[in-house]
C-alpha cells in the first residue's frame, strides 16, 4: 500500500501565495512602466526588452548554475522549432501590449488577459480535441456574446484584446509541448529573439533614430531595466507554481488584468460608456462560470481521491487479515500433524 504524498507545509503554501500575488501584481502594474520609456517607440522598447531580458536571465542562470538543460536541447530539432514558435508568438504579444498601453488602450489590453482563459479553452477544443463540460460551453458562449457587445461598443472588433489573448493562448499551448521550466524556457526564447532585436537596435543607432543614448542616462537605465522587470515576475511565478495547487494559481491570475483595468480607469482616465461596461460584465460572468466549474471539479477530484485511498487502505487491511488467518491456520495444521 502506497502512502499518499503529504501536503506542503503551511509556511510553503504561504510563501507560494505571496510569490503568486507578487508575480501577478507586477504584471498588473506593467502599464505604469512602458509610458516612462517615452520618447522610445514601441518597436525600440520591444527590442530592448528582448535584449535585456536575455541578459537578466543569463545572470540568474549563472547564479543558480542551471546550464545542464542546454546541451540535450540542442540535440532535439523538433523542440528547437517549437521554441522558435514560442519566441515568435510571445514577441507578437509583447509588441501589441506595449503599443496598446502607450497608445491609450490600457483597458482593452486588460480585456485581452481577461478573455485569455476562454481563448485557451477554444484552442484546446480546436487543436487538442478536448471535450468541454456543459458549464465550460456556457462560459465560451457568454464570452462570445461579450466580444460581440464590445465590438458594438468600440465600433470595431477589440482587435488588441483578441490578438493578446490569441497570441498568449498559442504561446501557452506550444510552451507545454516544449517541456522546459519557466526560467529555462525564457532563456531559450530570448536567445532566439536576441539577434533580430540586437540587429534592429544597431540599425536604429546607425540611422540616428535610437533614443538609448540620446535621451539621457536615466532613459538608458529604464530601457535596460526592462529585462529585469520581465524576468522577476516569471521567477516569482515559478516559485508559486511549485508551492500552490493549480486551482489557486488560476484564481490569482485574474489579479493582473484587474490591476490593468483599474489603472486604465483611474490613472489613464480611459472612457467606459455603458455598453462597454456591459461587455466587460459578460466577460466577468464567463470567468465566474469557469472558476466555479474548476473549483467544483477540483473538489470532486479530491473527494474521489480520498475514496480511492480509503478503498486501498480497506483492501490492504483485508489482505493483511487474510494473510494472518492463513498463517494461523497453517500453524494449527502443523501443530496437529506433529501431535
Amino acid at each position: 500500500m502506497t502512502t499518499p504524498p503529504a501536503p506542503p507545509p503551511r509556511s510553503e503554501s504561504r510563501k507560494g501565495l505571496l510569490c503568486a500575488f507578487a508575480a501577478y501584481g507586477l504584471w498588473g502594474l506593467f502599464p505604469l512602466y512602458w509610458p516612462l520609456l517615452d520618447p522610445s517607440g514601441p518597436a525600440e522598447i520591444l527590442a530592448h526588452r528582448m535584449v535585456w531580458s536575455l541578459a537578466a536571465v543569463l545572470v540568474v542562470l549563472a547564479v543558480t548554475r542551471r546550464w545542464a538543460w542546454i546541451r540535450p536541447l540542442l540535440r532535439q530539432p523538433k523542440r528547437l522549432g517549437l521554441i522558435v514558435l514560442c519566441a515568435a508568438t510571445i514577441s507578437v504579444n509583447w509588441g501589441v501590449y506595449i503599443w496598446g498601453v502607450n497608445s491609450g488602450h490600457v483597458v482593452e489590453t486588460s480585456l485581452g488577459y481577461f478573455i485569455n482563459p476562454l481563448v485557451s479553452i477554444a484552442l484546446g477544443v480546436a487543436v487538442l480535441r478536448e471535450r468541454l463540460r456543459p458549464v465550460q460551453w456556457a462560459a465560451v458562449g457568454v464570452g462570445t456574446a461579450a466580444v460581440l457587445v464590445l465590438s458594438l461598443a468600440y465600433g470595431r472588433l477589440p482587435w488588441i484584446a483578441l490578438v493578446l489573448a490569441a497570441s498568449f493562448g498559442t504561446y501557452s499551448l506550444v510552451k507545454k509541448q516544449v517541456g522546459l521550466d519557466g526560467l529555462e524556457s525564457m532563456a531559450a526564447e530570448t536567445a532566439v529573439q536576441f539577434l533580430p532585436a540586437a540587429g534592429f537596435l544597431v540599425f536604429l543607432g546607425t540611422t540616428g533614430r535610437s533614443t538609448f543614448l540620446s535621451a539621457g542616462a536615466g532613459h538608458a537605465a529604464l530601457l535596460m531595466c526592462s529585462g529585469a522587470i520581465t524576468a522577476l515576475p516569471l521567477i516569482l511565478f515559478g516559485a508559486a507554481a511549485v508551492r500552490l495547487p493549480l486551482s489557486v494559481v488560476g484564481m490569482v491570475q485574474y489579479l493582473a488584468p484587474t490591476f490593468q483595468f483599474v489603472l486604465g480607469l483611474l490613472v489613464f482616465h480611459e472612457g467606459m460608456p455603458p455598453e462597454r461596461w456591459a461587455g466587460f460584465a459578460l466577460v466577468w460572468l464567463a470567468l465566474a462560470l469557469l472558476t466555479w466549474d474548476a473549483l467544483r471539479t477540483a473538489r470532486r477530484g479530491r473527494a474521489e481521491l480520498r475514496e480511492a485511498e480509503a478503498r486501498a487502505r480497506t483492501r490492504g487491511a483485508t489482505a493483511i487479515r487474510n494473510t494472518e488467518n492463513t498463517s494461523a491456520s497453517e500453524a494449527s495444521e502443523v501443530t496437529a500433524q506433529g501431535q
